[in-house]
């Protein structure tokens, strides 16, 4: 599981059918202090996350899973809205 914080949204005019309907969100992962830790990423949005919010989200073959269909080509999926870190 990683930590990250929501930047943006993706706007996507076709997907493929297991993703219709899934919001894409652009992550950039934080490390432990919240400071930035690598390039951004898109991910599947399983919580309702938006701009601005830090979340966790988990990477491979296990990103498909919490996904209403989980036979899809997803590489990142936020699982979690954080509330605080301490």
């Amino acid at each position: 599981m990683n930590l990250g914080k929501v930047i943006g949204t993706v706007v996507s005019s076709k997907k493929v059918e297991s993703l219709v309907g899934v919001k894409l969100l652009i992550v950039q992962p934080l490390d432990e202090d919240l400071n930035p830790s690598g390039a951004p990423v898109v991910a599947c949005d399983s919580q309702q996350a938006g701009p601005g919010q830090i979340v966790t989200y988990i990477g491979g073959r296990e990103a498909s899973l919490p996904l209403p269909d989980p036979f899809n080509p997803s590489d990142a999926t936020i699982t979690s809205i954080v509330d605080e870190v301490d």
